[in-house]
């Protein structure tokens, strides 16, 4: 029998979907981590509260469970979006429809976040974890963890486990692997002249740009699961001066370690076809590949035998495109499982909702893996 009741989980999801949290507004990044803290008061857990730096919010670290020389276990979840301030109110607010719960970041990630700290605090109130369990609440994940990587990375130093609860792959799939990712800011600066009269002497940074974007696109390679993105280009001044200053921003997706690092040398050392253009680049492989290995199969397996007792098969997707906490765990080594939130669709747009059905299942679910693994 659930300890859980569908009508108090919503209510609780709610709350939090109700607290809009965009990662570049730390205060109200902070207001949502006061709301997690909250949930904690009255439980026997060491609370950890981080301040963020760089114009981030903070980060919220509970723990519980016995130090019995076991390895710890490690729980994911991030509590930013990436829905402005007034999405709640002007274009999606939080109301149900049928088995659908709507709201900005119900699914991406407040939902999932929310039942993997009922399932936590429940265990810890009951002192029934049977290893140390450390939960992370982060609040940048969707800028690429640029605050919280290198703290994730050491809280996940020697786990047994990490489980993250981004939300389910269609039909309730698990993630085992993900693609990772590089951001890359390319800056050129040219020589300004005027259009007319100063061909002989001008260099212009946009012509550059044009034919270094030709180069980064090319490297898109399906077979290897490669993808090499300009996505935003600025530049010039005036329609009649040769422009001195360009910008472009680069997004490469990867699935191989080795085309990581590829791809972070081949933008590092782009050489500009005309020589009085200067280059220069900034940006990082911001995840790694995230790769199925064996201790994740044996991982699933595990999972898999506990949440046929809740009907849900939990298959695999075997590559997701997209990134998340897990890449970091993944590439250390660490038997890690993403994709143990909740149901829904539509992450991101203004039609993001969760399935009301997946919340008990996959919260009683959580429960035992944290008191299991």
């Amino acid at each position: 029998m659930s300890e859980f009741e569908t009508k108090e989980m919503i209510e609780g999801i709610s709350r939090w979907v109700h607290c809009e949290s965009p990662t570049a507004d730390p205060a109200a990044v902070n207001r949502m981590i006061d709301l997690v803290a909250q949930e904690f008061a009255d439980v026997p857990v060491h609370v950890e509260r981080l301040p963020g730096g760089d114009g981030l919010g903070d980060c919220l670290i509970v723990s519980a469970g016995p130090e019995n020389g076991e390895p710890h276990g490690l729980v994911l979840s991030h509590i930013d979006t990436v829905h402005p301030i007034g999405t709640l109110a002007n274009d999606n607010p939080v109301r149900i429809e049928g088995d659908k719960l709507f709201g900005p970041g119900v699914m991406d990630m407040k939902g999932g976040a929310y039942m993997g700290m009922s399932a936590f605090r429940s265990l810890a109130r009951e002192a029934k974890l049977g290893r140390r369990v450390v939960y992370m609440f982060t609040p940048d994940e969707e800028v690429g963890s640029v605050g919280t990587r290198g703290l994730i990375e050491a809280r996940a130093e020697g786990a047994a486990y990490v489980l993250v609860t981004e939300p389910a792959r269609p039909g309730g799939r698990v993630v085992t692997a993900r693609r990772g990712s590089g951001r890359f800011d390319v800056h050129l600066r040219g020589i300004p002249a005027h259009s007319g009269s100063g061909q002989d002497v001008g260099r212009s940074a946009i012509r550059e740009a044009a034919h270094q974007i030709l180069a980064i696109e090319a490297l898109n390679d399906e077979a290897r699961g490669v993808s090499a993105t300009v996505g935003l280009v600025k530049g010039g001044t005036a329609a009649n001066t040769i422009p001195e200053h360009a910008w472009f921003k680069v997004d490469f997706r990867m699935r191989e370690a080795e085309d990581a690092a590829r791809l972070d040398a081949f933008v590092r050392n782009l050489e500009p076809r005309c020589p009085d253009v200067k280059i220069r680049v900034e940006g990082r492989i911001t995840r790694p590949p995230y790769r199925k290995s064996e201790a994740i199969a044996e991982l699933h397996a595990r999972i898999q035998e506990t949440s046929r007792a809740y009907g849900l098969p939990l298959e695999e997707l075997p590559l997701a495109l997209g990134g998340s906490d897990a890449n970091f765990t993944a590439a250390r080594g660490i038997p890690t499982m993403d994709g143990l939130g909740i149901e829904g669709f539509g992450g991101h747009t203004l039609e993001e909702h969760a399935l009301i059905t997946s919340i008990l299942p996959r919260t009683n679910l959580l429960r035992d893996l944290m008191a299991q693994l």
